[in-house]
C-alpha cells in the first residue's frame, strides 16, 4: 500500500472529469411501458415520443415558432413540449429539514421541488434489465383548483445486483477540513461516515483520501481495502480542521488522485465531503469545472456531493454536481449518514443510465396549459431531446425519478393528454435507449385526497411544501396546517419513517411561519403556457 502526504495550490493543473451519480430512493409499482433504441448520433432507428421534434424551429418575434412553407413562412402553434435532464438529487430536502430543526426557514433559493419529491419512495413497477420503466398517471389537484390536475411521470430502474456481482469500486474521498468544519455535525460526521464505510467496503475495492483547506493535501495514495483497513481508518482519525475553504484546491487534487488511481473495469468515483462555503481560491462552479472538462469522456469518473452543517453552499455544490453530471445529498446526522454510506453508497456504485433525459408531449387537443413543477435547473432544449453529445443525468440502480407536472384540461376533453420518453445510453456500451408510457384524461379524474394511491398524495404533499417555501402559487396548494394533517395520515398508512419526518418538518415550517391559519399559501395562479 502507498501512503503519502503531498500539497498543492489552488492553481494546479486540473486532470479529470465530472460525470456521476448515485442514488438515494427506492421503490417499486405499476406502469405500462415499451422499449426502443435509437442510432446515438442520428436519432434514428427507434420509435419516438409523439410530437417531438427533430429540430428547434425558428421562432417570430412574439414567440410563437415558424415552419418553412416554401419561401413563405408560416405561424404554427407553440410546442407543447417539456424536456429536462433526470436529476437524483436530494440535498435540498435534506438540508430543509436541517434548517427547520434549527427553528429557521430554508431560503427560497435553496428550494428545488424535485429533491423534495425524489426524497421518497414511488411504488413504481421496475423493468426485468438495464434502463427504464416508465409510469403516467395523474388525479385532480388540491381543493380550489378544479380545473387543474396533477399529471406524475415516474421513471425507475432496476435494483443493485447481489454486492458480490458488482464491479469493483475506486472512490477518492476529497474532505473539507476547513475551520467552518469544525462545528459539530461537519467533519466529525464526516470522519464518523468514512469510518462506517470502510467497514463495508468490499476487499477489492480501493479508496483515496484528499483533504483540503486553504490548500489540498493527499492524505492516502489509491489502496485496496484488504489487508490495509486499519491504515486507512488511521488516515481518517488524523483529519482536523484547518483554516479557509477552498473548494477548487481540493476538487483539482481529488480529479489528479483518481486518475492517478483509475482502475479499468471498476466504478472510478470522486465523493466530495464539504459544507460548500468556498471563500478562498476559484469559487464559481463553472470555472472550477471548465478545467476538467476535457478529462471526462477519457475517464469516465463519477462525482458525488455529500453537504453537511447548518450553514451549507447548497448553490455551489448543487451547481458542481449538475454542471459535472453527478449529483447530491445531505447529511445531518449518524442515522442520515449510515443510511448513505451504509445502505446507499456500497450497493450503488454501478450505474444503469448515462446522460438520460426526458421529454413529455402534451396533447394540444386536450391539453389547455402544463407546468413543470421544479427541475428549473435542468431544463433542456427540446431539440436536444436526442442530441447526445448534451449532457443528461447519470442513474444507478434502484432509483426512481419523479416529475409532477401541473395540468389544465380543456373544457370537455377526452382521450389522450401526455406521452412520457426518457432516452439514455448504455453506461457500457454508450448505445441509445428509448421507453415511453402515455396517460389519458380517464386516469386524471379522481380526486387527490380521496384516492387509494397513497405513495401519489405523498409526492403531491412533498412538491405542495417545496412550492409554499419557496413563495410558489402552486394551484390547488392546502394551507401547511392541512398539508401536516395529510402527511400525518399518510405517514400512518404508508408506516413510512420517512412520511412521518416530511409531517415534522411542514409542522415546524406552520410553527415558524405563525401557523397560517387555513387560507392557502400563493394566489393560485395559472401555470406556464408549454
Amino acid at each position: 500500500m502507498k501512503r503519502r502526504t503531498t500539497t498543492s495550490r489552488a492553481g494546479g493543473t486540473l486532470v479529470a472529469l465530472l460525470a456521476g451519480a448515485m442514488l438515494i430512493t427506492a421503490c417499486s409499482a405499476g406502469g405500462t411501458t415499451s422499449e426502443t433504441s435509437a442510432d446515438r448520433s442520428t436519432g434514428s432507428g427507434g420509435k419516438r415520443a409523439p410530437a417531438a421534434p427533430s429540430a428547434a424551429p425558428e421562432r417570430q418575434e412574439d414567440g410563437a415558432p415558424r415552419k418553412e412553407s416554401g419561401d413563405a413562412r408560416e405561424t404554427v402553434p407553440p410546442d407543447y413540449l417539456s424536456t429536462f435532464a433526470l436529476d437524483v438529487d436530494t440535498a435540498g430536502y435534506g438540508y430543509a429539514r436541517r434548517t427547520l430543526g434549527d427553528g429557521r426557514l430554508p431560503a427560497p433559493d435553496t428550494v428545488r421541488p424535485e429533491e423534495f419529491v425524489n426524497s421518497f419512495r414511488q411504488g413504481y413497477e421496475r423493468p426485468k434489465d438495464n434502463g427504464f420503466s416508465v409510469t403516467v398517471d395523474g388525479t385532480k389537484a388540491g381543493s380550489g383548483a378544479d380545473e387543474w390536475s396533477l399529471v406524475r411521470v415516474g421513471l425507475a430502474t432496476r435494483t443493485a445486483d447481489d454486492t458480490g456481482e458488482r464491479p469493483p469500486a475506486a472512490l477518492t474521498f476529497v474532505v473539507d477540513i476547513s475551520g467552518s468544519m469544525a462545528e459539530p455535525g461537519r467533519l466529525d460526521l464526516a470522519k464518523k461516515s468514512l469510518g462506517i464505510l470502510t467497514d463495508e467496503l468490499r476487499d477489492d475495492d480501493s479508496v483515496s483520501l484528499v483533504t483540503f483547506s486553504g490548500e489540498a493535501e493527499t492524505r492516502l495514495e489509491m489502496t485496496r481495502l484488504g489487508g490495509n483497513r486499519t491504515e486507512i481508518r488511521d488516515a481518517v482519525d488524523e483529519l482536523e480542521p484547518a483554516d479557509s475553504t477552498n473548494v477548487a484546491a481540493g476538487v483539482e487534487r481529488g480529479y489528479d488522485e483518481a486518475v492517478k488511481g483509475h482502475r479499468k473495469g471498476a466504478t472510478n468515483r470522486v465523493v466530495l465531503l464539504s459544507d460548500a462555503l468556498a471563500n478562498t481560491g476559484e469559487t464559481d462552479a463553472d470555472a472550477i469545472l471548465e478545467r476538467i472538462g476535457d478529462a471526462r469522456e477519457e475517464y469516465g469518473i463519477t462525482l458525488f456531493g455529500v453537504g453537511v452543517g447548518s450553514d451549507y453552499g447548497d448553490a455551489l455544490m448543487e451547481r458542481l454536481t449538475n454542471k459535472g453530471d453527478g449529483n447530491t445529498t445531505y447529511i445531518g446526522d449518524e442515522t442520515q449518514a449510515r443510511k448513505v454510506f451504509v445502505d446507499q453508497l456500497p450497493a450503488h456504485v454501478q450505474l444503469r443510465a448515462r446522460d438520460a433525459k426526458a421529454q413529455v408531449a402534451f396533447d394540444r387537443e386536450t391539453v389547455q396549459q402544463f407546468r413543470l413543477i421544479g427541475y428549473e435547473n435542468r431544463k433542456v432544449a427540446d431539440e436536444d431531446f436526442r442530441d447526445d453529445s448534451v449532457d443528461g443525468g447519470e442513474v444507478g440502480p434502484g432509483h426512481t425519478v419523479t416529475a409532477l407536472y401541473a395540468v389544465r384540461l380543456r373544457d370537455g376533453a377526452s382521450g389522450h393528454v401526455a406521452t412520457a420518453t426518457v432516452r439514455w445510453l448504455d453506461p457500457k456500451t454508450r448505445k441509445a435507449h428509448e421507453e415511453t408510457g402515455s396517460v389519458n384524461t380517464g386516469a386524471v379524474d379522481g380526486r387527490l385526497w380521496d384516492g387509494e394511491n397513497h405513495r401519489f398524495q405523498v409526492t403531491a404533499v412533498a412538491a405542495y411544501f417545496a412550492d409554499i417555501l419557496r413563495g410558489g402559487d402552486l394551484p390547488g396548494t392546502p394551507a401547511l396546517g392541512e398539508l401536516a394533517r395529510h402527511a400525518r395520515r399518510l405517514a400512518a398508512t404508508t408506516e413510512d419513517s420517512s412520511v412521518e419526518k416530511l409531517a415534522t418538518a411542514i409542522e415546524q415550517a406552520d410553527r415558524i411561519k405563525g401557523g397560517g391559519g387555513d387560507e392557502p399559501p400563493g394566489g393560485g395562479a395559472e401555470g406556464e403556457v408549454g
